[in-house]
């Protein structure tokens, strides 16, 4: 069971840089799409920057919406993210075709997938770089996480087919809050 996660602590989660389900949803269609960059900008509020390219039919969705959410997947569903970034939303339902439960989301109009270990309710609040660079600024406005999953195996893109596992912990001493 999934429990809201304060905001201050999205950075834990987005940090390590794990590949991500880009959902949107325009005129009632749900659509998701695999992100292996983006970046923290800000902790409090929580703000991540991110570029899709305007080829993707999830640029338009963000563009025209202003909302979105980042579905941070495990190691898992490696074969529902890889089949997501092969096809094509406008072509087809992706979370009926790949097994993905659509749950709603509290505070956007694009559905979180239930599948996930964590998905992170986002608006965009910064538009300045999107003409230039397909560059986003997302605030994370609510935040879900399963406390269950305390050491996720994220993904992590290295290219042409490639993905690396996270899983493994260490702990240093930190001055961070």
């Amino acid at each position: 069971m999934k429990e809201f996660l304060p905001l201050a602590e999205v950075y834990a989660i987005l940090e390590p840089g794990p590949v991500v389900l880009l959902g949107t949803a325009q005129d009632g269609r749900a659509n998701l799409m695999p992100m292996s960059w983006h970046t923290m900008l800000e902790f409090e509020p929580p703000l991540v920057g991110c570029v899709v390219s305007a080829a993707n039919h999830s640029f338009a969705a963000l563009e025209a919406t202003g909302e979105c959410v980042l579905n941070v997947p495990a190691a898992e569903l490696l074969d529902q993210l890889v089949a997501c970034g092969n096809s094509h939303g406008d072509q087809l339902d992706k979370f009926a075709k790949y097994g993905l439960s659509a749950v709603p989301s509290a505070e956007v109009a694009v559905p979180r997938v239930e599948e996930c270990w964590a998905n992170l309710e986002c608006r965009v609040v910064d538009r300045q770089l999107v003409g230039s660079y397909n560059f986003f600024i997302l605030e994370v406005v609510q935040a879900w996480h399963d406390p269950a999953v305390r050491v996720p195996r994220t993904l992590h893109h290295r290219g042409y087919g490639r993905f690396m596992i996270a899983g493994e912990e260490i702990q240093t001493g930190s001055a961070m809050r």
